[in-house]
């Protein structure tokens, strides 16, 4: 299995333009968010405990998640239970609400992942290996954390492997 550096790394190749980072920001946790709603509301017991899809799902990830990093593992724990915890509200709510605001904020955060992607002049990441598609919330983590000035030799080590962020001018250039 791939570490938490070469995931990425490898992730970042597809993510060096300022302007698509920016729009991951937002995109990568509304499509998260989308998905954990749709997967809420279907509902079963195990062993006398009501779960649904996005728990399952949930669980899985942090399996995945806490094998990359102790630290990314917690975050991710975090964040996912705080998204499980909101969508468990929506899905109560009318059939009719749960699935125009799961599928409305699905196509909402991909539109805002594409307008990127224009910027980047690549393709998403995860067409190249489905795996991205659980790479790109650590990603945005990892982003958060660089820019409030934490994990710089995770970010050094990034940059060293796929190069790094273009901004400013070096955009105009690139274009």
């Amino acid at each position: 299995m791939k570490t938490l550096v070469e995931h990425l790394s490898t992730y970042a190749e597809y993510h060096r333009d300022s302007r698509n980072i920016l729009t991951h920001l937002f995109g990568v946790p509304i499509i998260v968010f989308a998905v954990i709603v749709l997967l809420s509301k279907p509902a079963f017991e195990i062993a006398g405990v009501t779960a649904n899809p996005a728990m399952v799902g949930y669980v899985l990830a942090l399996f995945f998640y806490f094998r990359l990093s102790f630290l990314f593992g917690v975050i991710m724990a975090v964040l996912m239970a705080a998204g499980i915890y909101a969508a468990l509200a929506i899905a109560q709510m009318s059939t009719l609400i749960w699935a125009l605001g799961g599928v409305g904020a699905f196509v909402v955060g991909w539109i805002i992942q594409f307008i990127g992607h224009y910027y980047e002049g690549k393709k998403p990441a995860f067409v190249d290996d489905l795996v991205g598609l659980l790479v790109g919330p650590i990603f945005i983590v990892a982003e958060v954390l660089f820019a409030m000035g934490l994990c710089q030799n995770l970010k050094a080590e990034i940059e060293s492997r796929a190069g790094k962020v273009r901004h400013g001018s070096e955009q105009a250039a690139s274009v």
